[in-house]
């Protein structure tokens, strides 16, 4: 599959407009012929470690998340027809497979599973999500190993569909129907809402929201790539050994793109090492900051850490879990 070397077009020599991040970038500085040489040096470099998904699998995940997402808008119907609810409603109640983790950060590496949410309209249970959508799943020929984990903190289906390990969330939104270009990042979702279907929620969000804040997204997904093998190949990847995991990573690497928004991959890996080995020991480092939503939840299962299911922060927002891995490794940057 290919691999673009993005040099922001002709914005080489216009820096762009748009400003990323809390704080003004630290260079604008356009990519030479050395750095794209560099690049692809890096990508080459990559290939033998399996970082990178061939096209055909990845048209493989795509179909499986297709159907998947007729099963739901399906399953919804049923359920919207059982309850008696206008024919006019049942036609356009929706329902939506949405993906967060590495799949939706465009990250992900050979034969990884896929992280994904149900969203369903309000008059949908997460009873009947456990009951019937469970039963629908158990009929279809492709999944395998189906099982249920109701009583998590983050209750959640897990299964192999047609060979590709899923985890399934749920979330009931105060919605009569569920509209197709539903942006989850919309703060006023959460008002009134079950603390499981926030939790669940929260990682498409802060998925979201970074690919949301950062310059180019191809160059962050490289970035990001060369990073998350580094930090494996050390052993300090993984948030349940109290190290980073990987949302905390993609934070560090979007916050550096940030700072250098027309900067590409080999730039980015070098710069990367050079801010957090420099950086503040006390401040998070933050994508965004926005106090326009303002829940006070309990979002992590660390006791006593509550956070604000807004916007990207490191230790705060959507990114709450990122608090308690930073505060475990030491890495507060």
């Amino acid at each position: 599959m290919p691999f673009p070397v993005t040099t922001q077009g002709s914005q080489q020599t216009q820096p762009p407009q748009k400003h990323y991040g809390i704080t003004s970038p630290i260079s604008l500085a356009a990519p030479k012929e050395t750095d794209c040489i560099l690049t692809q040096k890096l990508i080459e470099t990559l290939k033998p470690f399996g970082v990178f998904e061939e096209e055909e699998e990845l048209q493989r995940r795509i179909l499986i998340l297709g159907k998947l997402n007729n099963l739901v808008k399906e399953w919804i119907r049923e359920i919207s027809e059982s309850k008696n609810l206008p024919q006019s409603v049942i036609e356009n109640v929706g329902g939506k497979i949405f993906t967060f983790g590495s799949y939706r950060l465009g990250v992900h590496t050979k034969g990884a599973d896929i992280d994904a949410l149900c969203v369903a309209p309000r008059h949908v249970d997460r009873s009947d999500f456990f009951t019937s959508f469970y039963d629908k799943l158990k009929l279809q020929e492709e999944v395998k190993d189906l099982r249920a984990v109701e009583e998590a903190f983050v209750p959640v289906i897990k299964l192999c569909f047609d060979g590709i390990e899923i985890d399934i969330l749920f979330a009931r939104l105060a919605l009569q129907t569920i509209p197709e270009d539903l942006d989850l990042r919309d703060d006023s979702l959460l008002k009134n809402l079950d603390i499981r279907c926030i939790r669940s929620l929260n990682g498409c969000r802060v998925t979201d929201e970074i690919l949301h804040l950062v310059p180019n997204i191809d160059n962050f997904r490289l970035t990001l790539r060369a990073i998350k093998l580094w930090a494996k190949r050390h052993n300090i990847y993984s948030n349940i050994l109290g190290f980073l995991g990987g949302v905390s990573w993609a934070m560090l690497v979007a916050r550096t793109c940030q700072l250098y928004p027309n900067a590409i991959a080999s730039t980015l890996v070098h710069k990367f090492f050079l801010v957090f080995s420099k950086c503040s020991q006390t401040l998070p480092p933050c994508l965004d900051f926005d106090e326009s939503c303002n829940f006070s939840l309990q979002l992590s299962p660390q006791p006593g850490i509550h956070s604000t299911p807004g916007k990207a922060c490191l230790g705060t927002g959507p990114g709450h879990c990122c608090l308690s891995e930073c505060a475990s490794a030491g890495l507060k940057a």
